[in-house]
């Protein structure tokens, strides 16, 4: 490329022509069978200097041309203007020439300059080609700078329009969008000869077309336009619109909805939309989280109504009348569970005992509480007192297995294993054995810890007080399956069952029933205080302690004023 931005080479040029120095100039090649002047190439006008004594020669010659037709001062006169003006800014295209289509070519000979354009023949005699009398010279040729370029051949799959039969408006074609103002600006006249907008012409059928075509547009336009609002008020909606809720209590259909164990706000609303209680998740736990004590919500069984509000929903849940879990009390006996699970399942009386009885070994009991000794029931101190979900149609074994992992799980909490070792039991089971206990003669939470160290003082080899005996009714009472409190001497000493802890020194050979949490912590972490001794002198909820066996006899001497006795 030269500094000018063309391909290398000058262009001819005519002094008259009104764009000389205007991006140059260039013709058309000479018909077939006619000779151009110089062998058909544009003519050249290389620096003098460049050519040597062949510039010379030929100038000569040239000078003597016009020597002969104009005379000496014409010749002189195109010396003096055109080779000392012209080429003198056109000295960078000295090599090479324009052939009109970008080409290179090799210097040509200098021009006539009297006839630039090579319309004259050699000698005045020859016949004067007409280049621009030829059907290839229409259009005229246009200046390089004024020329627009090729246009690109149609790709495959946009082929050329049947004979007859018009292009399509530029628009939707591939053309300029402006070719038909164009056409009908007389000042584009030239350049719109040669440009492809000529192949569609003008005429009311391509507008009637463009207007269909734009009349598609819109539509489509038009029709995006609505599902972009349709969406977006979907979208809308979804992030910040208030979520799908019914209205009121329900519509009187009752539901039964199984919430699981460790169910949070979104499971729940799972669960109460896949019943058809509630309208939406969304709208299920924003209610949930408006009510102060929504986190409070348990697993277990809820008896619902279909169309429920969400808030409805969660004040109902918060209700001891929607629960129909089953819920196991703290310090309950197996015996009395086993009848709670029958009449839940609605199966027949004893039905769990028998599963229980036969299947203790297969329902998740932990290493340490399997073959001990003389206990009554495997199972005693490991259906945890909770809630949980029990319906008709349900196994007994499979609830008895939700009791037990409960436990177990519990039992691991506390680190059974490690905290026994500490207190000097044997095992993690005498530990289970002696929250039962605790929670069996404790009467309130504030009894639990004094009556903790009641038991361990007394198992100590050390006790010269009662000499290991624990000496608690309630062994007794599990023994006979009763809760009496009026037990006669000589009833409890002439029995001698493990489970009698008058007649035997120590732990009954397992729990008596099933403690709760805060008699479970109670047996890890007992008071100090000395405490060996307890009497309800009320014979019903007060408990009294003492650390002597003569403050025993006083507090004895307290109940049976009150009893009557």
């Amino acid at each position: 490329m030269t500094e000018y931005g063309r391909g290398q080479g000058s262009e001819p040029w005519h002094p008259d022509d009104p764009l000389y120095g205007d991006g140059g100039w260039g013709g058309q090649q000479a018909q077939a069978g006619q000779q151009p002047p110089y062998g058909g190439r544009p003519q050249q006008h290389p620096q003098q200097p460049q050519y040597g004594e062949w510039g010379h020669e030929q100038q000569a010659g040239y000078g003597g041309q016009y020597q002969q037709q104009y005379g000496e001062q014409g010749h002189h006169q195109y010396d003096q203007q055109q080779y000392t003006g012209h080429f003198q800014d056109q000295r960078q295209y000295h090599q090479g020439g324009w052939d009109g289509t970008g080409g290179q070519q090799q210097p040509a000979y200098p021009a006539d300059p009297v006839d630039p354009y090579g319309q004259q023949a050699a000698a005045y005699d020859a016949e004067q080609p007409d280049f621009y009398g030829t059907p290839e010279a229409y259009p005229p040729p246009q200046p390089p700078s004024r020329r627009r370029a090729e246009p690109e051949p149609r790709p495959d799959w946009d082929p050329e329009p049947e004979p007859g039969q018009k292009d399509e408006h530029p628009f939707f074609a591939g053309g300029d969008e402006d070719d038909d103002a164009d056409a009908d600006d007389p000042k584009n006249e030239d350049r719109g000869r040669g440009d492809r907008k000529g192949r569609g012409g003008k005429g009311k059928g391509k507008k009637r077309r463009s207007g269909c075509a734009c009349l598609v547009v819109v539509m489509v336009f038009g029709g995006g336009a609505v599902g972009v609002t349709y969406y977006g008020y979907q979208f809308y909606q979804n992030r910040f619109g208030a979520a799908p809720d019914y209205a009121g209590n329900g519509n009187g259909e009752q539901v039964t909805v199984v919430i699981p164990k460790g169910a949070g706000g979104y499971v729940i609303g799972q669960e109460l939309k896949k019943a058809g209680v509630v309208a939406s998740v969304d709208a299920f736990v924003s209610a949930q989280e408006a009510n102060p004590n929504g986190k409070q919500i348990q697993d277990g069984v809820y008896t619902l109504q279909k169309h429920m509000s969400a808030a409805n929903a969660v004040r109902l849940m918060l209700s001891p009348e929607s629960r129909s879990n089953l819920i196991i009390a703290e310090g309950k006996r197996n015996a009395d569970i086993y009848e709670l699970i029958d009449k839940r399942l609605e199966v027949d009386e004893g039905t769990t005992a028998k599963v229980a009885k036969s299947e203790w070994k297969s329902l998740g009991l932990p290493a340490w509480a399997m073959n001990h000794k003389d206990v009554k029931d495997p199972l005693e101190g490991f259906l945890y007192p909770s809630s949980y979900s029990v319906a008709k149609g349900q196994k007994p074994k499979d609830v008895l297995k939700q009791m037990v992992a409960r436990a177990n799980e519990t039992y691991e909490r506390y680190k059974f294993a490690e905290k026994a070792k500490e207190l000097n039991l044997k095992d993690p089971f005498e530990l289970v054995t002696v929250a039962s206990l605790v929670q069996a003669e404790g009467k309130t939470h504030d009894d639990f810890r004094k009556m903790s160290e009641v038991v361990y003082n007394r198992l100590k080899p050390t006790n010269t007080e009662t000499y290991q005996l624990l000496q608690f009714d309630s062994t007794f009472n599990y023994l006979k399956g009763e809760s009496n409190i009026h037990i006669s001497e000589k009833e409890i000493n002439s029995n001698k069952n493990p489970y009698n802890t008058y007649t035997n020194k120590g732990l009954p050979p397992g729990p008596i029933g099933n403690p709760g949490d805060d008699a479970l912590k109670a047996a890890l972490n007992p008071t100090h205080d000395g405490w060996i001794y307890f009497v309800a002198t009320d014979g019903m909820n007060k408990t009294e302690f003492a650390k002597t066996h003569a403050e025993f006899l006083k507090l004895k001497d307290k109940f049976n004023a009150s009893s009557g006795n």
